[in-house]
């Protein structure tokens, strides 16, 4: 089975720019003017034009909204340099909403991306997440 994420955004040139200066994804195949694949992480990142207001489906009364917005789903990027990282989305046009801190496992940071959505980044050190393993 394949992850692919998908994830609307309201301009186009902007949300390449971000993802791929930001993090250092790369652009995959351009379907049309709407829909744009991203490639450099371990699942493929798809993002999909959608203009604000518009509803994601019929049957969903909740409009498109690009101002920040809380979701129980959030992406979280491993990078090898969370500052660096931090700072170039920042000026990239994120919010940093939780400043980077150090956890057992390494390292976290909370963005909203230009689009309203959360995203996180961790950086590893040591054992990462083994961690935080139980024993049994």
């Amino acid at each position: 089975m394949e992850l692919r994420i998908c994830i609307d955004v309201d301009d186009m040139a902007r949300a390449i720019a971000f993802y791929t200066d930001g993090l250092g994804l790369r652009v995959g195949r351009r379907f049309d003017s709407g829909f744009v694949e991203l490639l450099g992480a371990s699942s493929p990142i798809d993002l999909l034009l959608n203009a604000a207001g518009t509803l994601p489906n019929p049957a969903q009364p909740q409009a498109r909204s690009y101002q920040r917005h809380w979701t129980p789903v959030h992406l979280d990027f491993v990078v090898d340099d969370i500052e660096a990282v931090a700072a170039r989305l920042q000026q990239l046009g994120a919010v940093l909403e939780i400043p980077p801190s150090d956890r057992a496992w390494g390292r976290i940071a909370g963005l909203a991306d230009p689009f309203g959505h959360g995203i996180d980044l961790l950086q590893f050190k040591g054992q990462g997440y083994d961690a935080l393993v139980e024993p049994g």
